[in-house]
């Protein structure tokens, strides 16, 4: 969540810069001023009234050896009844404390001073284009879709008898591509330094407000029925982030990075009609993760060599791709800065989103309250954290299917996969 202080200390920038991400944050930015007046009020009247009773306790023995026995009783009554009030207007502060905190909750985070301003994908800037030549066809091109039917390794009317819309069944060397890319990811990005986890697939819902799914993006969420409150993940960037939730780090032990593979689930609310065909957008799919752990004063420099290896998963496996900085209005709800890399799809004509590399500042830290502490200093700060696709699998599935395809309806298989997949192409098998 975003730092009250900084919010009273810049109140008009602040709001302006919520503004910038929706206009009607500037009412939640007020209620959160008018709430903390409140708290504030009742938090002085809590202070007003302990000194009261103290005052009074510390007169109950003088008046009982001046004035005897009934007269204390008397002073003893009225500290009670300080104490009855005083136990009262503390319920009252943390109530107010608890409503301001939840109003904090449904705020995003601040974007960073260099993010584009706009209300939505309109006013993205592409930042790195022309990363690798666009393939050229001597034949109509297909969709990923009509390749992997025709080749049979994708089946979605199976998917649908047994799950309904928006899932998929892989089968024979589709199965094998996903899995030849999964190892492959993970491989890369162990190579480049981060240590590979395989989190699970349910998590509590404390964990989902660590890093802001919850409240904002409940609706989207697959909640576990008699198992508590827990939900199925969307991300592995949830429970990588949330492994080090309440604790206080060494700032040696910071950066830290971590990746994962798992399996990831998305009602896709509010997609209704968009991507039906396809891997493009399903309910169940497979990512690989980045996530970091780090100071303040690098987590920027990190934000950019995240992005660079994951567009090195794009590069080696000669996809081309570019880079995109979102606008204020199309950043996610936790990121302050955020990178989308766009790989492209002949069948469109266009390129489509693979990765997305955001740097949460202290936003998720601050909601998990996840701190690190500089050597030979007082006091604690919180944790930046980062997180980015390394990547979306089923997606980086469909582009090769798409850029690689042949006349004959085959599918060449990248290179670098050919080690993972053990051949070098896709042609029907039945």
């Amino acid at each position: 969540m975003i730092d009250i202080k900084i919010l009273n200390a810049d109140t008009e920038g602040t709001k302006k810069k919520l503004a910038s991400r929706n206009p009607n944050l500037t009412q939640l930015a007020d209620r959160i001023l008018e709430e903390e007046k409140e708290y504030k009020a009742a938090l002085l009247e809590v202070e007003n009234l302990r000194a009261k009773r103290n005052d009074i306790s510390k007169k109950i023995g003088i008046v009982r050896a001046k004035e005897g026995p009934d007269a204390a009783k008397a002073v003893m009554e009225e500290a009670n009844k300080l104490k009855e009030s005083m136990q009262g207007k503390e319920s009252e502060v943390s109530a107010l404390k608890e409503k301001i905190r939840q109003t904090l909750l449904t705020i995003p985070n601040l974007p960073a001073d260099d993010v584009p301003v706009g209300p939505d994908e309109t006013a993205n800037v592409v930042v790195k284009e022309n990363t690798l030549p666009i393939p050229q066809f001597d034949f109509k091109v297909k969709d990923h879709h009509e390749i992997g039917e025709s080749l049979g390794i994708l089946d979605f009317a199976t998917a649908a008898k047994l799950s309904g819309s928006r899932f998929v069944l892989l089968r024979g060397d589709g199965a094998r591509l996903e899995r030849s890319l999964i190892a492959f990811m993970i491989d890369l990005h162990v190579k480049n330094g981060y240590t590979e986890f395989m989190p699970p697939a349910i998590v509590n819902a404390e964990v989902l407000y660590g890093t802001g799914q919850l409240p904002k993006f409940k609706e989207d969420m697959y909640h576990v029925d008699g198992e508590g409150d827990q939900y199925l993940i969307s991300t592995a960037e949830i429970p990588l982030t949330n492994m080090y939730r309440g604790e206080t780090l060494q700032d040696s032990d910071l950066p830290k990075a971590f990746t994962a593979y798992t399996p990831c689930f998305r009602k896709e609310a509010g997609s209704y009609g968009k991507d039906t065909r396809g891997l493009i957008r399903q309910h169940q799919f497979n990512k690989v993760e980045m996530v970091w752990l780090a100071k303040p004063e690098e987590s920027m420099d990190i934000l950019e060599k995240m992005t660079q290896e994951a567009e090195l998963v794009l590069k080696t496996l000669g996809l081309p791709y570019r880079r995109v900085l979102l606008s204020t209005g199309d950043m996610g709800f936790s990121s302050a800065k955020t990178f989308d890399l766009e790989v492209w799809f002949p069948s469109q004509n266009t390129f489509r989103e693979i990765s997305s590399c955001s740097n949460c500042t202290d936003f998720q830290a601050r909601r998990m309250n996840l701190r690190f502490k500089r050597g030979g200093e007082k006091g604690t700060e919180y944790v930046h954290t980062l997180n980015g696709s390394g990547v979306a699998v089923g997606r980086t599935f469909a582009a090769i299917l798409e850029n690689y395809q042949q006349a004959d309806g085959s599918v060449i298989i990248p290179e670098a996969l050919r080690p993972y997949f053990g051949k070098d192409r896709i042609t029907r098998n039945d």
